[in-house]
């Protein structure tokens, strides 16, 4: 099984207020916040961004998700760098997190099945 394409991008910033100011100058909207500084934007049917604050000595990260349909069905022994296997997210997802050969690092998202 592979990925479905970008489901997202997950974006860390020093000032949650200064982000979203400049995404929505951008055409993106707010479609839900947190009590701490981080939260889901859109553009259209496009990938969402989820934007979370972090302290001024954290380096801010970017990091790209990608959907997988299934995170059962998911091949995780395929050759895959695993840093972190599927586990569930307070927002209601799945989500391994894998290593590239440059040591970046890529989320794959999948939903919650009842």
């Amino acid at each position: 099984m592979a990925t479905e394409g970008i489901e997202g991008v997950y974006l860390e910033t020093h000032n949650w207020g200064k982000a979203v100011k400049f995404l929505q100058t951008l055409g993106y909207t707010v479609e839900f916040t947190s009590d701490h500084g981080s939260g889901l934007l859109r553009n259209g049917d496009g990938p969402y961004l989820l934007v979370n604050e972090v302290p001024e000595d954290h380096v801010p990260q970017t990091q790209v998700v990608l959907r997988v349909a299934d995170a059962a069905a998911f091949p995780q022994d395929a050759g895959l760098d695993v840093v972190t296997a599927f586990e569930e997210t307070h927002y209601g997802t799945r989500k391994l997190t894998v290593r590239d050969p440059d040591g970046r690092l890529w989320a794959l998202e999948a939903p919650l099945k009842n």
